[in-house]
């Protein structure tokens, strides 16, 4: 699914920030999004004519995140927390959209193996490198796809009221492999977050806000030969 022997962008969580994709569209790198692309900020129906574009122009790709599952789940009909930020993506979307988005929604890999590179939404599992990605259920989620979309949850409750999420995941990637995430908005800089595990691996966090009072980072990868 990855151009061989082509240079990457990896964009973080993008949140209905359609100025600042706009700009992370604009390279001649294959682009890889990490997923969530809907949700707080104010053009998720923007946000996904721009991704639905990059692929029909072979350009790029996106990982199925969290808010993207729920939204297909909203389109399908399942029952779903409805909250502020998706009843207005659900707004922008009309008929033609909310069918093109649930058919991507469903081929959307949760997550991508290129050497020794991951690309995932939430967070690693050694599953990731001994199995391909399955196709996305509509409703509840478990094993290494729940992995890939919500992380690894602690079963506490954090003062905001969302779920509290552990990094031990991050002490299981094996050396010499990196992970290149969304999801979890670590930075304390602004920069993506860069944690190392206890095994030789790296986690790359690229949650920096957008949508949600921060802004939209990248990452720039060069080329490797997967073939060679």
């Amino acid at each position: 699914m990855i151009p061989d022997r082509r240079g990457v962008r990896v964009v973080g969580d993008v949140h209905g920030d359609a100025k600042a994709f706009a700009a992370a569209l604009a390279t001649d790198l294959f682009v890889i999004q990490l997923g969530d692309l809907v949700d707080y900020g104010p053009n998720s129906g923007r946000v996904l004519a721009m991704a639905f574009e990059m692929l029909d122009t072979q350009r790029g790709l996106f990982l199925l995140g969290n808010h993207d599952h729920k939204l297909a789940r909203a389109l399908a009909g399942q029952e779903v927390r409805m909250d502020a930020h998706l009843a207005a993506t659900l707004s922008q979307l009309d008929p033609n959209m909310r069918l093109r988005a649930s058919a991507e929604f469903a081929r959307a890999p949760a997550w991508l193996v290129q050497g020794p590179r991951v690309f995932v939404h939430g967070g690693f599992h050694t599953g990731m490198l001994e199995e391909a990605p399955p196709a996305m259920p509509i409703g509840r989620v478990g094993g290494v796809l729940s992995r890939a979309l919500y992380g690894e949850p602690t079963g506490r409750t954090q003062p905001d009221g969302y779920p509290e999420r552990s990094l031990r995941w991050v002490d299981r990637i094996p050396h010499g492999l990196t992970v290149y995430c969304g999801h979890d908005r670590r930075s304390t800089d602004g920069r993506p977050y860069i944690r190392h595990g206890m095994l030789g691996g790296t986690a790359v966090f690229l949650d920096t806000g957008a949508g949600k009072g921060g802004h939209l980072s990248w990452i720039d990868l060069p080329p490797i030969d997967t073939k060679g």
